[in-house]
């Protein structure tokens, strides 16, 4: 089974998506373990320690995550946490490149199909 550890990091607090896609995850078979919003890059790297997860999903809606998310690939490879990091949200086609350049596995922008999803993260996870 796919453990997947969701959260928002920093000052973003729009999770209206994020429980949304949550709920799909967990119907499509996932374990979700939801951390919800305002949460630290340290709070994620050791809910994922912890938790064992499998991968880590990121939602963005306010335009931070070319700033949040340098930090939490950093602090990934201290804990040497070697798992897909996935970013979804808000995110301009303009920045997806940038993201996978700082090491984001696979970007959802807003609107992604479920099924597209779903697939890419049991991929991510040689379950595709």
């Amino acid at each position: 089974m796919i453990r997947i550890l969701i959260a928002k990091v920093e000052l973003d607090g729009h999770d209206r998506g994020i429980k949304v896609v949550s709920q799909w995850l967990r119907d499509a078979g996932m374990e979700v373990i939801y951390l919800g919003a305002y949460r630290t890059t340290e709070d994620v790297i050791k809910s994922a320690v912890h938790e064992d997860v499998g991968i880590i999903g990121l939602s963005f809606q306010g335009g931070q995550h070319l700033f949040c998310v340098p930090e939490v690939t950093e602090k990934m490879k201290e804990n040497n946490l070697n798992i897909p990091l996935v970013v979804g949200g808000n995110i301009p086609s303009k920045d997806i490149t940038k993201l996978k350049e700082i090491g984001v596995s696979e970007v959802f922008p807003a609107n992604t199909p479920m099924a597209a999803i779903t697939g890419r993260l049991r991929e991510l996870c040689g379950q595709g």
